[in-house]
């Protein structure tokens, strides 16, 4: 390996290094704010369980309702707690992963119908251009063929009447061959 090789191979592996701390930095960051938000929740829990204890003993909730309550209140406080842990926190990374990759693929087709709207949009004008060219083209050689329509009748309206009365021969029996022959 020469001292080039090398040389590259420690600017690559210095690249990859500080992404790789930069990756390291943003999972401890979001580790930090679920931990936060798993004590917020779990702050909320018992918050609602002493709010529930007092309106039980102010006679606002029968025994039933304070039991039910406290129960619901005992269960957010139990989630807050485990999103604390660090396997708490290792799920919640992998939803928030998940939720990633749900927001990406969306992402990637949205792009992907909007480039298909954009090919057909070019595709369908492309298609109506063509059309117009080719109705262009038929409609000049229709001008085109009625023009000279036009003219063999003018050149056969200047003939004379006799001259027109003149007929080669033997074009009477193919007339007649035509009409005696058909079915």
């Amino acid at each position: 390996m020469s001292f080039r090789e090398i040389a590259i191979t420690i600017r690559a592996v210095n690249h990859a290094s500080a992404e790789f701390s930069r990756i390291q930095t943003d999972a401890e960051a979001l580790s930090i704010k679920i931990k936060n938000v798993g004590l917020a929740i779990a702050g909320l829990g018992a918050t609602g369980m002493a709010i529930g204890h007092i309106a039980h003993e102010f006679g606002l909730l029968s025994d039933a309702q304070a039991k039910v309550f406290n129960s619901a209140m005992m269960v957010v406080t139990v989630m807050g707690m485990f999103m604390n842990t660090s396997m708490g926190v290792a799920i919640a990374q992998k939803v928030y992963a998940g939720a990633c990759w749900i927001a990406t693929t969306a992402q990637n087709a949205l792009n992907i119908s909007h480039a298909t709207f954009l090919a057909l949009t070019g595709v369908g004008i492309a298609v109506i251009i063509a059309a117009a060219a080719a109705m262009w083209y038929f409609a000049s050689q229709m001008n085109a063929a009625t023009a000279s329509v036009q003219g063999f009748n003018a050149a056969a309206g200047e003939v004379p009447s006799r001259t027109r009365g003149i007929q080669r021969a033997g074009e009477s029996d193919l007339y007649r061959r035509g009409v005696e022959g058909s079915p």
